[in-house]
């Protein structure tokens, strides 16, 4: 066993954590990063965010040769759907995007070691390959970003074959006739759409009364109508008690939340999508006496250090909401306090997406949430119907919503449900990170004809202005 002695250790590669090393080390301290799997980028690279939006790119783009070319008078024959190439060009991409990280921790000096560390001590992280031998490594500071992995459900045993998490999702071999999927969240409806495109009927079974549930009640009821006009059917306020692989499908037992007679339900395959967990099982957090949450997060303070001095803690291991680039904020930030800056994080201003079509973006408050503060507020909305843009492109479902302080017309929230969705958000959450006013944006000028001008109308509607409405 050798020893190797850096500034920051950082445990865990993914968006958090290769964030932090790169970060760390630019700032000028000499770090290292331990990683279990060979591949750098984590679940969202991996098995997450990254090829989940391949495969909705290219069922988007097949459903759109299916159902909307016509109308612009180009005319497809003899459309198939080559899954395997499809999830090949996934494939490419993912592994392109590992070389590109592994690529940017070498420019920057980082010391890269693969296999599961553990921390024995303050200070000090064991490293353990796959060939089993052992490495120590000497830290002033350890940097847990070991992210999150699936939740199981009680009664619903994963097999990635038939009964599937998310990763198991990303890769059938063949579109299957019925598709279940237990969870109406984000990576139920991305998902799910993606098997519906490519000619699945798709059935949702959701605990809660929404889709959606922490978004904003009127993009839930939106989202749900045009899930629905896509050919997915939601069962809602339903709890699934047990699924059973039967070799050649699904069997699942269905009841309502409230009480009443349950119901056996066949699926070909189903998609457990109902949350995510810590992943700490290897990191020894237990025998350090790092504190966690009742759920097993890891408890940090406002510099994101755990009580035990000189460890700290990032991204979706320490709970909140589970975003890649909710984790690389919080990975710039704790780099920079560790090199005796002063990061932060603005928790207000980290948006949500959805890339469904069409998108859904969220920032700052809901509705819901500034009436159960008793806040004051004023809403300004505008649909994409009347954006001529959008026309044009024949993606004229959904609106922009803005929340605003009765008062002050500083910004609170922000909701969009439409054409790139996720892209515009990005205006609001700048202008809520400035303290801006709808006021602000709407005397913004933006180019015409363009998406944009849907933001720019609804800043002008919470004032009772908006000229194209």
């Amino acid at each position: 066993m050798s020893s190797d002695q850096f500034d920051v250790v950082v445990i865990g590669g993914g968006p958090g954590g290769y964030i932090t090393a790169i970060r760390a080390a630019q700032l000028g301290l000499k770090v290292a990063l331990v990683e279990r799997y060979k591949a750098l980028g984590g679940t969202c690279l991996n098995v997450g965010c990254i090829p989940s939006k391949s495969l909705l790119q290219s069922s988007h783009l097949y459903h759109e040769a299916k159902t909307n070319l016509a109308s612009h008078g180009i005319t497809v024959s003899d459309l198939q759907i080559d899954l395997a190439q499809m999830l090949a060009r996934k494939d490419k991409i993912v592994s392109g995007l590992n070389k590109g990280i592994d690529g940017l921790l070498k420019k920057n000096k980082v010391t890269r070691y693969h296999g599961f560390g553990r921390i024995p001590e303050a200070g000090t992280v064991i490293v353990k390959s796959p060939d089993l031998a052992e490495i120590t490594i000497k830290a002033r500071s350890i940097v847990i970003a070991t992210g999150s992995d699936v939740l199981e459900l009680d009664g619903v045993p994963l097999d990635e074959k038939r009964i599937v998490s998310s990763t198991g999702a990303l890769k059938f071999e063949s579109v299957p006739n019925h598709l279940a999927v237990i969870g109406a969240g984000v990576i139920g409806l991305e998902l799910g759409s993606v098997w519906a495109r490519l000619g699945a009927k798709v059935t949702v079974f959701e605990f809660m009364d929404r889709v959606l549930a922490p978004f904003d009640a009127e993009v839930s009821s939106f989202m749900r109508r045009m899930m629905e006009k896509q050919g997915m059917t939601f069962r809602l306020s339903t709890r699934v008690t047990r699924a059973v692989n039967t070799g050649d499908g699904v069997t699942m037992t269905v009841e309502p939340v409230e009480g009443g007679p349950s119901e056996d339900i066949t699926a070909d395959a189903v998609l457990v999508a109902v949350g995510r967990r810590a992943c700490t099982d290897w990191l020894g957090i237990e025998e350090l006496g790092i504190e966690t949450t009742p759920r097993g997060f890891i408890l940090v303070d406002e510099e994101f250090q755990t009580n035990i001095p000189g460890v700290y803690a990032i991204g979706d291991v320490i709970g909140g909401v589970m975003l890649a680039h909710k984790a690389e904020e919080e990975g710039v930030a704790v780099a920079e306090i560790l090199a005796g800056q002063h990061g932060h994080v603005n928790y207000e201003a980290i948006p949500s997406v959805v890339y469904t079509a069409p998108e859904v973006a969220s920032v700052g408050n809901t509705e819901d949430q500034l009436k159960a503060a008793g806040v004051r507020y004023r809403s300004g909305r505008f649909s994409f119907n009347a954006n001529s843009r959008a026309r044009t492109i024949d993606a004229s479902d959904g609106f922009v919503k803005i929340l605003a302080d009765a008062e002050t017309d500083q910004i609170l929230g922000a909701h969009i449900v439409g054409p790139a969705a996720g892209d515009l958000i990005a205006e609001i959450v700048m202008a809520i990170e400035f303290g801006a006013s709808s006021e602000d944006i709407a005397r913004i000028c933006h180019a015409h004809p363009g998406l944009a001008e849907a933001v720019k109308e609804a800043a002008l509607a919470v004032d009772g202005r908006a000229i194209h409405m």
